[in-house]
This record gives structure tokens, sequence and C-alpha cells, in this order.
């Protein structure tokens, strides 16, 4: 979903690590391309705060961490995993189509993690509905804001976020942003328009199935992408979600396929 948006757009607090590799380092490890990382990597480290220090921001010149027209941010979600479960995807496909690898800029926060897997899980959770719904963002926006302006100093072209739930705040998160940035309901809606599918029914309106959280679901924005595009969008009832849904995830997050 994301990787032929991302091929598209690029052709025209803890201690949070961005690590930022060129582009033959991904190469090198055959088992592991995505843990192949040189004496050449750089390695940042934020403080409490979250934010970099300012003598590490860039270079002693001033410049960009990364110079290379193909650049890619990302911003890390829920998992460690499903970050880099998205890297080897790009690294995959990247090989495939170019010369060598891209090179990216990849921010992964724990403390960031923790915020988004919590609010997902209160969210599932029935008693805890209410105490959600009231819930203030305001700590996780401005993370990942603080992580968009990092990236864009760094160099990136295009900045990508593996993550559903962070979609929820997108606009607010790349408004007045220097460079493209892929939102995930956009790129799903525009592939499926793409597709040409057909309604089972001839005459009738073309229907998407959505599986998600309960916290990406009241988000909307699949909702909204989608229909934007004129397709008619059919949601699970709580009863699938909580029986169906729910375990399937964490059954994934196990690494239960079999279970999932």
């Amino acid at each position: 979903m994301l990787d032929r948006s991302l091929q598209m757009s690029l052709n025209c607090p803890s201690h949070l690590s961005v690590c930022v590799t060129r582009q033959r380092n991904l190469c090198k490890g055959r088992l592991n391309p995505v843990l192949a990382m040189s004496s050449s990597s750089v390695i940042l480290h934020a403080g409490e705060s979250g934010k970099f220090p300012e003598s590490r921001k860039s270079s002693s010149s001033g410049a960009a961490l990364l110079s290379h027209p193909n650049t890619v941010g990302i911003i890390g979600g829920v998992s460690v995993g499903s970050t880099l479960n998205f890297v080897r995807k790009l690294v995959h496909w990247s090989k495939e189509n170019e010369e060598n690898c891209m090179p990216f800029v990849l921010c992964s926060d724990p403390v960031l993690n923790r915020e988004l897997f919590s609010l997902e899980r209160n969210s599932s959770s029935l008693c805890c509905r209410n105490e959600h719904s009231q819930f203030d963002h305001t700590r996780i926006v401005e993370n990942l804001l603080s992580k968009r302006v990092f990236l864009e100093k760094s160099g990136a072209y295009c900045i990508v976020v593996p993550c559903h739930i962070s979609h929820s705040w997108h606009d607010e998160v790349f408004k007045e942003c220097s460079v493209p940035s892929l939102h995930m309901g956009e790129c799903l809606a525009r592939e499926l328009k793409e597709a040409k599918l057909k309604p089972l029914e001839a005459g009738s309106p073309l229907q998407i199935g959505v599986l998600a959280t309960d916290a990406t679901l009241e988000a909307g924005f699949y909702q909204e992408k989608l229909q934007n595009e004129g397709f008619q969008v059919v949601l699970p009832d709580k009863a699938t979600v909580e029986h169906t849904v729910i375990p399937a995830i964490d059954a994934l997050n196990r690494k239960d396929m079999e279970g999932a």
C-alpha cells in the first residue's frame, strides 16, 4: 500500500534512536539486511524530553544528515516489530528497483510506542472507552510533530508513518510540512480506485470492508478517505471486533500466525 505510493512520491522519551543508513550499508547483510549497519552509520540519542541536542541535529557544517534525493523519513509506530517489517519491505522493494538500497532515516521511540499501544488497548476495553474518549492526545501529537521536524532537517524528501493509529493526527502533524507525506488511508483508497473493482451486483455501490482496532475505527480516517473515492464502507460490529479482530491482532503480536 505505502510501497507503491512511496515510489510515486519519490519519483516526482526515553532514549529515542535514529539510525541513518546510506544506500549500500543495508545490502551487506543477506540474512537480515535491516540490521546490517556499518561503521558509517550514525546513531543519535535524545534526552528524556525526546528532543535532540542542538549540536547533534546535523553535521558541523549545518548540512542535512543525508542529501540523497530519494531519502525516506520514517516515523515508527506502536511496535518496533511492525516498523522493522515496513523497513524490510522498503529494502526489498528498493533493491528490486534500484542498483542500491534506498537511504532512509528512521525514528523509533519507545515512549511513543508505549503511548500508542496504551491508547489502542484502552480503546479496546469496554470499561475504558469513556476514559479513552477524553484522553489528551497532546503529548502524542507533539512527539510526532518533533519527529516530523527532525526528519525534514535530516534531509528526508518524503515522510511515511507505517502505523494506523498515528494517522489519526496526520493532518495536524503534517500541516505546513515542507516535504510530501503519505497518508495510509489515501494510499489505500487510491489503489482500490485504480484496481477498478466491480460490485457483486451490477448497479449497486462497491462495498469495502475495514477491519481494524477500535481506536483506528473511531478515528474514522479510513472511512473518510474511502467514501471520498465513492466507496461504501462496511465496518464490523462490536462482537466481531471483540471476539475476532482483537484476538487476531493479539495473536499476530505473539507471532502466532495460526491463531490469527
